[in-house]
């Protein structure tokens, strides 16, 4: 049987082909139809299977990792949303924090709200902090704001009561209410979602799913189409932001745990197969097309977080901490006012895409550039499945910013590429160096279809001592679905000190989301032996904002005594101090059901064999730096390089993916696992 992981991007759609029986894996790409992702899932599996001789018949798993939620929003292309919240409290969505993240920037424009005022409407309802019923609810109110929102022709509702975390009747008999008039409306209620406290970011993200539900939807009923039409006998999984899949019925209730869907893929693959090779402290860095998204392995575990921004709206759900900047092979280079050379973070995308491919693009990318210096082949890419039109990248990286600046053709292009290194090196020290981490203990992951072109370079900028590409890197994201398993979130919040009294309380919830958990995996078919549960409580000293995460082990009995010591060890190591003494205040308990899939690592490792010699396809004349000029550089096929060969650079190894670029001043061999493993040595430029 054959399992396949795909991930849409913005410019490629990714495929991975595995064979469970035989171990062999194999890869593909196509071109994204952004209009509809789901057309170039099912175009470019129709064509994997017939390309590599599988039948339909014999796929036991598709799991594919999607934008399509994060791109609604970030385009607003959601359905008209209405919102109802308590009585007095319809402005939250405009009022939001005090925080200012543009404080002196005069220009900055706040992003337009998702729910206009006229479609927020008040319940005259009111609960307590601590779950008691202050004001019974009406639901006999629903019936009036039902005509308004006909009227308006709202098709989805988000519903966000004052702290309906603690007590969701109030939230369940409204919704259910307009369940029972208006069943073609989308109903998201904020304590089905996320039963937490902290009430903007909890009623923004309830938005923000009510918004992208509708057409997520109608994406799903797509994508599962074409997967009938497959004879595929299998439904589509979908990677969420944390890191696991969840089947089609969950993403239909939850589609705002998607944001992060492909790029978390990439990083559970990303620190699998760095672990398999050796290495805990890694960098992940996945450069497509449109952007490079970067996150931190810390001993060989992603890092997490239940907080960020899409499109400037908070998300408050559990995902893999990613830092996401407009930089990738598609970013267009261009002048500003000053005629400062800018790059970024508008993209070229999959449409029309870089000069050089030939399918109408006008403006200079960071991939013309790459292929002006004959970084990438002037020919062709994809394994010759994409024609290179070097002459127009030449055309358009010379009338648009070698001529306008008065410089060198190779300068130029080598100034747009510095550029973008520039911002994916910043983008790497916020999550590391600026967190307190040394990045000369840490290796670089690249990946991508563009990361490996950069990886070196940056790595140089960054002093990073190791970068490591894996095999056919431009698709690890599709990969990393193939290594992950089924996974849902569950929280509880309870905001109290941590006394005798309240340990109790706070043992219970666990009780309470493992049942959750296991109904969940219920419906998820999942087998009882291959569940686990993971379980951790956020806490704060008294006074504090912002909580710090300790460990719970499934099925543990932890005492108050050792949580408070786990607790201090916790902040000694987040904040670098504990304050013996303080009151601890538990807010949050968290719950994750896991439904293990099998997952043959391997199945993964490569056949190596050839020599040096048998991998050689030519010597190009390739631009490095100033200093260097042009020079005759080697170029491999990676599938033919032997193992444990160690070798000098500059060099680059072409592969269907991706094209790794190693520069002077580094030395690389193949491990055994058919990684390139590339040593800087110092920065040639």
């Amino acid at each position: 049987m054959y399992r396949i992981g795909v991930d849409v991007g913005g410019t490629f759609t990714d495929f991975t082909l595995l064979n469970d029986i035989t171990g062999q894996v194999s890869f593909y790409k196509v071109s994204s139809t952004p209009a509809d992702p789901s057309q170039a899932i099912c175009t470019g599996a129709r064509e994997m299977l017939d390309v590599f001789g599988v039948k339909a018949e014999e796929v036991s798993f598709i799991g594919h990792g999607t934008t399509v939620a994060t791109n609604l929003v970030i385009e607003r292309k959601g359905t008209k949303t209405a919102l109802l919240t308590t009585k007095g409290f319809r402005d939250i969505l405009d009022i939001g924090r005090q925080t200012r993240p543009n404080l002196y920037d005069y220009r900055a424009v706040k992003p337009q709200i998702l729910v206009p005022r006229s479609l927020r409407f008040e319940i005259d309802e009111r609960v307590a902090f601590d779950g008691s019923v202050l004001k019974p609810v009406d639901v006999a109110q629903v019936d009036g704001i039902l005509e308004k929102l006909r009227a308006a022709d709202v098709q989805s509702v988000a519903i966000c009561f004052l702290h309906s975390y603690r007590n969701p009747d109030h939230e369940n008999r409204v919704r259910d209410r307009l369940r029972e008039l208006a069943p073609d409306l989308y109903i998201t209620a904020s304590s089905d979602l996320l039963p937490e406290f902290r009430e903007f970011e909890r009623l923004s993200t309830t938005v923000l799913n009510a918004y992208a539900g509708p057409r997520m939807q109608t994406y799903l009923d797509r994508l599962s189409e074409g997967v009938k039409e497959l004879n595929a006998p299998v439904a589509p999984y979908t990677i969420h932001s944390n890191g696991g899949l969840m089947s089609i019925p969950t993403v239909r209730q939850y589609p705002v745990r998607t944001c992060l869907s492909g790029p978390a893929a990439g990083v559970i693959g990303g620190a699998v197969l760095a672990g398999e090779a050796g290495f805990r402290h890694v960098i992940t860095f996945d450069v497509g097309g449109t952007s490079t998204d970067v996150s931190l392995i810390l001993d060989g575990r992603p890092q997490f977080t239940s907080s960020r921004t899409v499109a400037d709206f908070p998300v408050k759900i559990p995902m893999i901490d990613i830092h996401v900047i407009g930089a990738g092979g598609g970013s267009i280079a261009r002048r500003d006012d000053a005629s400062a050379l800018k790059v970024g973070p508008f993209s070229a995308g999959a449409v029309p895409g870089p000069v050089a491919y030939g399918r109408g693009g006008t403006e200079p990318t960071v991939t013309d550039a790459n292929v002006v210096l004959h970084r990438l082949n002037p020919v062709t890419l994809l394994g010759g499945k994409l024609a290179v039109d070097e002459q127009a990248a030449i055309r358009v990286i010379d009338d648009q910013v070698a001529g306008p600046l008065g410089i060198d053709r190779d300068e130029a292009s080598l100034g747009i590429l510095r550029i973008a290194n520039a911002n994916m090196g910043r983008a790497i020290r916020s999550i590391s160096s600026e967190h307190g981490h040394d990045l000369s203990r840490f290796a670089l992951m690249a990946f991508g279809g563009a990361g490996p072109l950069h990886a070196c370079e940056v790595a140089q900028e960054c002093g990073i001592p190791t970068v490591i590409v894996p095999r056919e890197p431009g698709t690890m994201c599709a990969r990393g679905i193939l290594l992950s398993d089924i996974s849902l979130d569950f929280v509880r919040t309870r905001v109290a000190a941590a006394t005798p009294e309240t340990w109790r309380s706070v043992m219970t919830f666990f009780d309470e989301m493992r049942r959750e958990g296991e109904e969940w995996l219920d419906g998820e078919h999942v087998s009882a032996e291959l569940r686990s549960f993971q379980q951790l409580i956020e806490a704060r000293y008294e006074g504090q904002n912002f909580e710090v995460t300790v460990q719970v082990a499934p099925d543990e009995t932890l005492t108050l005594a050792e949580f408070l010591t786990r607790f201090d060890a916790a902040h000694r190591i987040e904040y670098g101090y504990d304050i013996p003494g303080r009151t601890v205040e538990v807010v949050n308990c968290r719950t994750k059901a896991v439904g293990l899939v099998p997952k043959p690592y391997n199945d993964f490792q490569p056949k190596i064999g050839g020599s040096v010699e048998e991998a050689l396809i030519e010597h190009r004349t390739t631009y490095f730096n100033a200093g260097r000029g042009r020079e005759k550089t080697p170029v491999y096929e990676r599938e033919k390089l032997p193992a444990g060969v160690p070798m000098a650079g500059p060099a680059i190894v072409e592969e269907m993916s991706s094209t790794t670029i190693i520069p002077p001043a580094t030395r690389f061999e193949i491990d055994p696992a058919g990684n390139i493993i590339i040593s800087i040595l110092g920065d040639a430029q």
